[in-house]
């Protein structure tokens, strides 16, 4: 398992489970709200994979992941039918059993009346061997961690409940700053420029993402990145020197 000890960076990936999510019949919408939430909180999310409902895919991703990152979120695969092998897979990467847990049961009652809690929704309560719970304030049907991996649901705002639950108990890292600069200007007329910065300042991320506007054209935005907020500033500062630079370079032409 990685080393989840307090340390400045703390890595994570994601694995998404779903043949619906392969086959393009549902789109994901968890990716880009686990990436968000994650670098607001001290988490680089460094590889994510989309594998499908079979056992054996699942277990290969999940052993591979857990022994390269501090953390692993899984969404998709815990509901109530018979394609929903998630939890089982997880046991069998863990090498644990797998059984109807009474601390899940509990949490079903709390909105499936016991005559209802029929066999297809006691498979929501399965859980592995040692694992912890994650609550669930919409469905009540829990996630739970083992190890290093947390696994949550595929429904979006079940997700979303569940990460808010798991987040205060996640080893977390030093915080990424950021700063987003309309550049206003096509990406070939401030490659040369950006990299000369970029090389003055290598310990901060720098990159560049053209985009086009109907009736504008092609224009770019640069992306600066950094833990240390100081060495953020001055390099924005630089960049912005650069910029100007550039701009007035292009009127002149």
């Amino acid at each position: 398992m990685a080393d989840t000890s307090h340390n400045d960076i703390v890595t994570a990936a994601i694995l998404v489970i779903g043949d619906e999510i392969l086959s393009g019949r549902t789109k994901d919408k968890n990716i880009g709200h686990i990436a968000e939430y994650l670098t607001a909180i001290g988490i680089d999310l460094r590889e994510v994979r989309v594998v499908p409902d079979v056992e054996a895919e699942i277990v290969a991703a999940v052993n591979a992941l857990r022994a390269r990152y501090a953390h692993v979120f899984t969404t998709g695969g815990i509901g109530p039918t018979h394609d929903d092998i998630t939890a089982d897979a997880i046991a069998k990467a863990f090498g644990v059993a797998i059984a109807v847990d009474e601390r899940a049961v509990a949490m079903l009652l709390e909105r499936i009346p016991k005559a209802d809690l029929n066999e297809a929704r006691l498979r929501m309560a399965r859980i592995p061997k040692g694992a912890t719970l994650i609550a669930n304030s919409v469905s009540k049907a829990p996630g739970f961690s083992i190890g290093n991996v947390h696994v949550m649901a595929g429904v979006p705002s079940i997700m979303h409940a569940m990460l808010d639950a798991l987040a205060p108990t996640l080893a977390t890292g030093k915080k990424m700053h950021a700063r987003s600069l309309a550049a206003g200007v096509k990406e070939g007329d401030l490659a040369g420029a950006f990299a000369a910065v970029q090389a003055r300042f290598p310990d901060v991320s720098m990159g560049s993402y053209p985009s086009y506007q109907e009736g504008a054209g092609f224009t770019t935005t640069l992306v600066l990145r950094s833990r240390d907020e100081a060495r953020l500033v001055d390099a924005e500062a630089e960049v912005s020197a650069m910029l100007a630079d550039v701009k007035a370079r292009l009127a002149g032409a």
